[in-house]
């Protein structure tokens, strides 16, 4: 029997991971989370080495896929060495253990590592984060691939899908805003112009994973990196005006179209997905149906608490 640990299952990605995997028959997945421990997850502190170190002994999977992860940009610039106990020693810790256990790993990385002045960028292409967290996760990426060659980094850019809260997904987070800027006498809500994004659906990075994993049980594994993302460009204010049509919803919005964020951003970190595409691995939900699944399924479990 395959098994798969998945590392932070309770966060955004990680629960599309364990929905995903739970369609595959003849696998085990153990799930591990720190801060949100739920129903069937092993609770692990990563930053622990002898805890990891423990966790992967007795486990002894097959694979370790790595969805913990300090994310949020601004946090990781007024708190480095914290972003970097999660995004760069957590990385290592797991790696180190998976190597004794000769577990394939899968640690996830983001577009943030370049500096959006020359898109797209390749998996080969040179790094130049702007911010904290993409030095942090830059640093990550290192840390894994110095520890083991039987591992993938896997850079994702901006992440949405089924969420337990409107502030999981920067995509989800403008929809408190949205909503006030159509209330009667409101302030219109001010959305960012300037840099440009690629959503990308979260159910499509697990099938992704799924297929990666599915390679790991045929002794072909994907080493070194590779790169998946949503192939729809749009801004922030451009989100807005989707999420505000899919839900029929008169916002009043104004376009921000110089940077206007305290943390420095990228402007357009288009990653190019061909090492993936060429390996006949990947798939693309349309960013209109996708949110739409997303704002359907949060307001019906929503009306129901």
């Amino acid at each position: 029997m395959f098994k798969v640990a998945i590392v932070g299952a309770s966060g955004l990605l990680g629960r599309a991971l364990v929905r995903e995997l739970a369609t595959q028959t003849g696998w085990q997945v153990v799930q591990t989370a720190f801060s949100r421990v739920g129903a069937q997850q092993l609770a692990l502190d990563v930053r622990d080495a002898a805890a990891v170190e423990a966790f992967v002994a007795r486990e002894a999977p097959d694979a370790i896929v790595i969805a913990a992860a300090e994310r949020r940009p601004d946090v990781c610039e007024h708190d480095p060495d914290a972003a970097r106990a999660l995004n760069v020693d957590a990385v290592r810790h797991i790696a180190a253990a998976a190597r004794a256990r000769g577990a394939w790993v899968l640690s996830i990385s983001t577009d943030y590592v370049f500096d959006g002045s020359a898109p797209p960028y390749l998996p080969e292409s040179t790094p130049n984060p702007l911010n904290a967290y993409g030095h942090s996760k830059l640093e990550g990426e290192r840390a894994l691939l110095d520890a083991t060659d039987n591992a993938l980094v896997l850079r994702l850019p901006l992440l949405y899908g089924p969420i337990v809260g409107w502030h999981e997904s920067a995509v989800t987070s403008l929809v408190p805003a949205i909503r006030a800027s159509a209330q009667p006498g409101s302030t219109p809500a001010v959305m960012d112009a300037w840099a440009t994004r690629y959503p990308t659906f979260t159910p499509d990075v697990a099938f992704v994973i799924r297929e990666l994993l599915t390679r790991c049980t045929d002794k072909n594994a994907v080493c070194g990196i590779a790169q998946w993302s949503g192939d729809e460009p749009m801004t922030k204010y451009e989100i807005a005006q989707r999420i505000a049509r899919a839900r029929g919803i008169d916002a009043q919005l104004i376009a921000q179209t110089e940077p206007a964020d305290a943390t420095p951003r990228p402007r357009d970190c288009h990653l190019d997905s061909g090492r993936l595409e060429a390996l006949g691995i990947g798939r693309r939900t349309p960013f209109d149906a996708g949110i739409l699944a997303v704002l359907d399924a949060f307001e019906r479990e929503h009306a129901k608490a």
